[in-house]
């Protein structure tokens, strides 16, 4: 069997053979033209036997000036000016050669003949180098039969890239060209699958995109660590090629991959965070054959909740949500799933109804409790302050005491790092609600916890549907400050967390779980414009417009007072309960009750009593 090396040279002979068979038909296809026009068609004999007897003569002096030139080495397909030049000055000297054969044999053809045969020549051997590259223009061309087809560069040289490109090669209707490989294994640089070339490491990605003209890159790397995969789409992110992706080894239900598996690569595969390790024993301990009450289980935590807690087998999972549309779709997709194996029930209600919740807690007399309904638009609220309150802090009053009441094991608060130091009316509600926990866990039975997260990304109302919202529509993106940070986290990952955190609670606890390195809202932003293909501020403009009200350029996940305790788990974190006087703040929420259902006055100064370190701003 031939090597690599072999394969090559074989190619490269059969290259200048046809090359030269070309040109000898050329050569003389010329000669006979020049004769022809010269003589109106009617050609002399005489000059008919000068051809026949020269003509092998005249083309063997040709193709030696030709090869003497280096016509037969040249790489054709990056033919340019230099090129023709060449074999402008090879055809007029093998014309020259030509005369001087006829001149020294007495073997001579008209002058004209001479000069029509050798532009005829350099004319049609100038054509034949040349249209190898208009052919393979138009091989690779964006368009054929009328579909567009998009040049693929595949990173990974292993199983799953070979698949890729012999898939992609098979199947027309993709509408895409594999044209070169990308791996860091420098054993594989220069080899070739399924007739591509793997051309170097991820250094060279932008650099071979832009030789190739790549409009697509698929990363074909399972067995990627996020850190990994993070690493390659930065390098990838510095053209302007559309990114794609395979799913993650961890992602894969059965382990195998498919071609149809190929998906665009998100905002999260960008952030480089590695899945989270859960204690299954633990979760199992507390979750399996109970009786699980989820409320705003259809918002974006809610519903992610949910979907982790059925695979730990509860008794009944009950999703209680205000919003029945997305209650509804969450029950379909759990019946689809788990069919007869979940016991699922979907009750509409709202936080803020205290007989509706003691219906709910009376009849299904619920173990655990994660309770995740609440308003968080921060500008929303602003305007809206004292839903703000009657959501937040009274509707978690209103589920808290319930679960006191009706004996719940573990009650779950999910909260939010806009509850530090809060400059707005949705984060000191947060806090509020997590005074009220953190107090009734002193004298309850129930173990009251609160989990504490930044944003996440995707969910509801969040900056990431907004930005690709915004870039479908061609811009402008809009970002409130050129400095403005935020902490962010994928959904399924604070959902495991935070079941992962309601596994450890023992009462009283804040667990603080570990964001990451906060973000630059305008790099994400300028990452999703990336990730679409464009380019920030030449294809879509990015717009600064202002921090809104009770907006701050950045998040804090810790109050000074609170310290921070490491747990069993690298991702989790508990802060230091701060001291609450119990009597002192029933007393103020009484107040603020009177307030919020009664004269309705503003409740700034209010809110500043039970949360000392509020600080409105705008």
């Amino acid at each position: 069997m031939l090597n690599c090396s072999s394969r090559t040279i074989l190619r490269f002979s059969v290259y200048k053979l046809f090359l030269l068979t070309t040109d000898i038909i050329l050569i003389n296809l010329a000669t006979y033209i020049a004769l022809f026009f010269r003589f109106d068609g009617k050609i002399p004999v005489q000059y008919i036997n000068i051809y026949m007897n020269t003509f092998i003569w005249l083309t063997l002096i040709k193709i030696s000036v030709y090869y003497i030139f280096r016509l037969y080495t040249s790489l054709w397909k990056y033919a340019s000016i230099e090129e023709l030049l060449q074999i402008f000055f090879a055809t007029l000297t093998g014309a020259v050669g030509s005369v001087a054969f006829g001149v020294v044999t007495h073997l001579t053809l008209p002058r004209t003949v001479y000069a029509i045969s050798w532009m005829l020549t350099f004319l049609l051997i100038g054509a034949s180098r040349l249209s190898y590259r208009i052919i393979r223009k138009l091989k690779n061309a964006p368009f054929i039969n009328g579909t567009a087809k998009k040049r693929v560069m595949v990173v990974g040289a292993g199983y799953t890239g070979s698949m890729v490109i012999k898939e992609l090669k098979k199947r027309p209707e993709l509408k895409s060209t594999p044209v070169v490989i990308i791996d860091d294994d420098e054993k594989k640089h220069g080899s070739h699958i399924h007739g591509l070339t793997v051309k170097g490491d991820k250094r060279k990605i932008q650099e071979i995109a832009e030789q190739y003209r790549i409009d697509e890159i698929i990363i074909a790397i399972p067995s990627a660590t996020r850190s990994q995969l993070k690493e390659i789409l930065d390098e990838c992110k510095k053209t302007r090629c559309k990114l794609k992706t395979l799913p993650a080894l961890h992602e894969l239900i059965n382990g195998q991959v498919d071609i149809n598996q190929i998906r665009d690569v998100n905002i999260e595969d960008l952030l480089g965070r590695e899945p989270v390790k859960l204690n299954t024993e633990e979760i199992s301990g507390y979750l399996k054959d109970e009786v699980v009450l989820v409320t705003g289980g259809g918002g974006s935590i809610g519903s992610e909740l949910c979907r982790q807690i059925a695979r730990f087998g509860p008794r009944k999972l009950i999703i209680f949500d205000i919003y029945e549309n997305n209650a509804y779709d969450l029950e379909n997709e759990l019946k689809f799933i788990y069919k007869d194996k979940l016991d699922l029930e979907v009750l509409i209600g709202s936080v803020q109804d205290r007989k509706r919740l003691e219906y709910v807690f009376g009849t299904y007399k619920p173990g655990v409790v994660f309770h995740a309904a609440a308003h968080k638009h921060v500008p929303l609220m602003e305007g809206s302050p004292t839903e703000a309150i009657k959501n937040n802090v009274f509707g978690t009053l209103n589920t808290a005491e319930c679960a006191d009441e009706y004996g719940v094991k573990k009650f779950v608060l999910i909260s939010t790092d806009k509850a530090v130091n809060p400059t707005n009316v949705m984060g000191a509600s947060k806090r509020i609600a997590e005074m009220i926990i953190q107090n009734m866990s002193r004298h309850s039975s129930t173990e009251f916890a609160a989990v504490r997260f930044g944003n996440v990304l995707g969910s509801n109302g969040s900056v990431i549907p907004l930005f690709k919202k915004q870039i479908a529509q061609g811009g402008p993106v809009t970002v409130t400050h050129p400095e403005i940070t935020r902490y962010f986290m994928t959904i399924p990952e604070a959902a495991q967390l935070v079941i992962q955190a309601g596994a450890m609670a023992k009462g009283g606890e804040i667990f603080i779980l570990d964001m990451g390195q906060p973000v630059k809202i305008v790099d994400l932003a300028k990452d999703l414009i990336r990730l679409s293909g464009l380019e920030p501020d030449i294809d879509i403009e990015i717009r600064f417009t202002g921090l809104r009200p009770g907006e701050k350029l950045y998040e804090e996940l810790l109050m000074a007072e609170e310290g921070l305790t490491a747990t069993k788990h690298e991702k989790i974190f508990i802060g230091k309960p701060v001291h609450i006087d119990h009597k002192k703040l029933m007393q103020e929420i009484n107040s603020l009750r009177g307030l919020i259902f009664g004269s309705g006055e503003d409740i700034s100064d209010y809110i500043e009593r039970l949360v000392p370190t509020y600080s409105k701003v705008g």
